[in-house]
């Protein structure tokens, strides 16, 4: 299933769920009717290893319905990485506003670095366009500074019109 998922990586998640549907939705219903059938003690390591994929069957399951979601969480656990690194200094945030200031940062930082950019440079470029947008601004020019909607320049954000 990872290797399938690894040669898959760079299509688009239409594509990828495509391939999903031909030819790992086959394989994942080869795995649980083993699981199913598979004779182990419950207390052994396989049978506990078997007894836990059960119990996610239906997250794993999920994966067939959609191209853009990954087969596992490494990801996501490698950005929670930063949180639990970052917890002792949370600690000082002095007060729930400032530990909602802490969120907001860290949350605008992860989603530059998952977009590809450079979150400091990022953030630079966009509290100066930011500062340049008029008091009502227009949805069209706010979501054109989400850090999906950056063309991958040194300065982007401000070559946005």
């Amino acid at each position: 299933m990872f290797e399938l998922e690894r040669e898959w990586k760079y299509l688009s998640s239409v594509e990828r769920f495509n391939k999903r549907q031909q030819e790992l939705k086959s394989l994942i219903e080869r795995f649980w009717k083993w699981c199913d059938q598979v004779d182990t003690l419950p207390k052994g390591q396989l049978g506990k290893a078997i007894a836990y994929a059960q119990g996610q069957r239906t997250a794993l399951n999920r994966v067939l319905d959609y191209g853009e979601i990954d087969l596992s969480n490494n990801a996501s656990e490698r950005n929670m990485k930063t949180y639990v690194i970052g917890r002792k200094n949370w600690l000082f945030s002095t007060s729930p506003k400032g530990a909602e200031a802490n969120t907001i940062w860290m949350t605008m930082i992860e989603t530059a670095k998952a977009n590809g950019l450079d979150p400091v440079q990022y953030l630079e470029d966009l509290l100066q366009k930011v500062s340049e947008l008029p008091t009502f601004a227009k949805n069209e020019q706010l979501e054109a500074c989400l850090p999906w909607n950056i063309v991958h320049s040194p300065s982007a954000i401000q070559n946005l019109a």
